[in-house]
């Protein structure tokens, strides 16, 4: 007999455990997560995605002590090539988080100060010990709604 849980959002993958695409895209989730919240900010909501296809999603919705609403985005890469994490955010990616944003926005009363960050992870995530450590870069306002609109 074999029992199940569902995975959550940041949970360490098990030793020999598949990682997957979305398993390491929910660690880099979790790293950035308690990066922010080492830093002050406050957990809003976690991947708020647009209805429909075709839409955008926000990694990471918070709002900073000065009360502006952060939409960040998450990137990490476990190599330098390409670019690294942050050769990743093209322009309709930004396109993306700027439509889901903007979505967001409409559910609220009012619009809070925004700006757009981005927290780039570069190497590999590991909670293993004497494992080398992914480097952490948060860009605040790295881009804004009119540089893509």
């Amino acid at each position: 007999m074999w029992f199940s849980r569902k995975k959550q959002a940041g949970d360490t993958p098990e030793p020999g455990a598949v990682i997957t695409t979305k398993s390491r895209g929910d660690m880099a989730e979790a790293t950035a997560l308690e990066h922010l919240q080492g830093q002050g900010l406050k957990l809003v909501r976690r991947n708020f995605k647009t209805p429909g296809r075709g839409g955008g999603e926000v990694d990471l919705i918070m709002r900073a002590a000065d009360g502006t609403l952060v939409f960040v985005e998450v990137r990490q890469r476990s190599a330098h090539s390409r670019g690294g994490a942050g050769g990743s955010i093209t322009p309709i990616k930004q396109q993306r988080i700027v439509l889901a944003a903007r979505h967001f926005l409409l559910q609220l009363g009012s619009t809070p100060p925004c700006r757009f960050d981005v927290v780039l992870i570069d190497g590999p995530l590991s909670s293993q010990p004497k494992q080398p450590r992914a480097q952490i870069e948060w860009l605040r306002a790295a881009f804004d709604a009119t540089d893509v609109s």
